[in-house]
């Protein structure tokens, strides 16, 4: 399912038009990203959580040449499913 088929599935579950789906999803992307852009975390009961965590400077290897090389420290996002989506998809 891409963007577009969730707006579509979105419009329909709710009885509205494409165009309020389309800005319902728009605003929960943006909140989300702006809420761990700030260092918070963001919680759907049931559903899961995002949040974001450090990883570590790393030494890495070309897989082409074999060089080791230095994989610079950053930030990534991390989702762990709640309990009623791991049950839903088992």
């Amino acid at each position: 399912m891409n963007k577009s088929d969730l707006i579509d599935a979105m419009a329909a579950d709710a009885g509205i038009s494409k165009a309020a789906a389309k800005s319902a999803l728009d605003s929960l992307t943006s909140n989300v990203t702006s809420t761990l852009k700030g260092g918070g975390k963001v919680s759907l009961v049931g559903w899961g959580t995002w949040s974001v965590s450090n990883r570590a400077a790393r030494s890495g290897r070309n897989p082409q040449t074999g060089a080791t090389i230095q994989i610079a420290a950053k930030n990534v996002v991390k989702f762990k499913a709640g309990a009623g989506l791991s049950d839903a998809v088992n």
